[in-house]
């Protein structure tokens, strides 16, 4: 086989060439660290890295999520925990406006105290978080969530959104709560109406309060309240005994032997100067004066007007009620409504602060989790991208000598030809 002069020349500067890429390519993989330098060194490993980057960069946009959802739910729980305060503090001024020896100025100077509680605690409701936005107004977080009306009731005018953010691969996370949920939907104590009708009682000094819901468990458990309602008769011949029962079917009287209808009886003692209370299916009623017989209270149950009522409105009611009480139970009424409603109000309170407690146990140990999961993520990267750098080396000297040996040789091989035999 005949080899030309060229053919040689061009086969030595080749083979020079390839082993000079190759020591050159494991000098650039031991100075950069990487064995990786193109997807066509390892097109399987450098599929499996973008992978692997991409998981990264969701890791990193898991790990700012963490941080904002910790950093809302931090400022609602400080929030939270201002309102409870706040709370308290009524609560006992709300006990002390209940204390029959006040006179008219006492109460008036409770009443003040609640009027720049009530003020405080509205200025807590509308806070705005770092961004700006309101805090408890759902997914309206421009709009200012409680407003005062005109007749000193409050509304609500967010929406009833919960906003939430991706923490995890399949987790997201409730970051705040509406105020309608917080603070306006609080169980209504004084949501049953009562009419004393005495219209056949002539000269009855009866009064009655209104009714009070004051044990949730018993109103609505069994047997429950009637839905349709009950009436309490003052009847003869003793008119200090009075009878509760269904008004599908009354009983007769005098009261004697009561049939199915009845649901309960008892008697007031007609002293003047203290009222006598009821207790039934977890309503309390109060009643004051002395009855003739004929009178009859009807409780209504079934068309519930207000079965809830919000914080601020409860602490409205009873400022107004202190400054101008009506009525012979006008500021018991009040008062006892407003223990209830606050103690309910409290409980909803509570019971927020412990769902942002279970939330930030959460974002903790899924913190945890995804640090772990980057952390892994990031062996699996090193492993497949970083040189080892032993046999680096030991490959660069081995393909250090070949190029040495391919120089040397060529240089040989290129000075024979048969010219210099002549």
């Amino acid at each position: 086989m005949r080899i030309s002069t060229i053919q040689t020349f061009n086969n030595g500067v080749a083979g020079l060439q390839r082993n000079y890429a190759n020591a050159t390519r494991t000098q650039e993989q031991i100075s950069t660290g990487n064995r990786i330098l193109t997807p066509a060194d390892d097109p399987v490993a450098s599929v499996r890295l973008l992978q692997l980057e991409q998981q990264q960069n969701v890791l990193g946009q898991y790990k700012s999520n963490l941080s904002a959802a910790t950093s809302s739910l931090t400022q609602e729980e400080v929030t939270l925990n201002s309102v409870n305060t706040i709370l308290q503090r009524v609560r006992e001024l709300t006990g002390q406006a209940g204390n029959g020896a006040l006179n008219q100025a006492d109460r008036e100077s409770i009443a003040a105290e609640l009027g720049q509680r009530e003020d405080e605690l509205l200025s807590l409701t509308n806070t705005r978080n770092a961004r700006g936005e309101y805090l408890f107004s759902g997914f309206q977080g421009k709009t200012q969530p409680f407003v005062r009306e005109a007749d000193g009731t409050y509304s609500y005018q967010g929406d009833e959104g919960q906003r939430t953010l991706q923490i995890a691969s399949s987790l997201n996370l409730a970051i705040g709560d509406n105020g309608k949920k917080l603070f306006q939907r609080v169980t209504n104590a004084g949501r049953l109406d009562s009419v004393l009708d005495s219209s056949t009682a002539a000269g009855s000094t009866l009064s009655v309060s209104a009714p009070l819901v004051q044990d949730e468990v018993a109103f609505s458990g069994t047997p429950a309240f009637p839905a349709a309602g009950v009436e309490i008769v003052f009847g003869d011949p003793d008119a200090s005994s009075y009878v509760v029962y269904d008004p599908g079917s009354p009983p007769t009287f005098p009261i004697a032997l009561p049939d199915s209808s009845v649901l309960a009886t008892g008697t007031l003692d007609n002293d003047p100067e203290k009222s006598d209370s009821l207790v039934f299916r977890g309503v309390t009623m109060h009643f004051a004066g002395v009855p003739v017989g004929g009178e009859k209270v009807t409780v209504n149950a079934a068309a519930l007007s207000q079965p809830k009522q919000g914080i601020l409105d409860t602490i409205a009611s009873l400022r107004k009620s202190l400054e101008a009480p009506v009525g012979e139970f006008g500021v018991s009424d009040a008062v006892a409504l407003a223990l209830t409603n606050l103690d309910h109000g409290m409980i909803k309170v509570d019971s927020a602060r412990g769902e942002i407690g279970a939330r930030l146990n959460t974002i903790e140990t899924t913190q945890t989790d995804n640090e772990d999961v980057s952390l892994v993520n990031t062996s699996v990267q090193a492993e497949l991208r970083e040189v080892d750098y032993a046999e680096a080396l030991s490959r660069l000297s081995f393909q250090t000598i070949i190029l040495e040996a391919a120089q040397q040789s060529f240089v040989k091989i290129s000075g024979l030809n048969l010219f210099s035999k002549m």
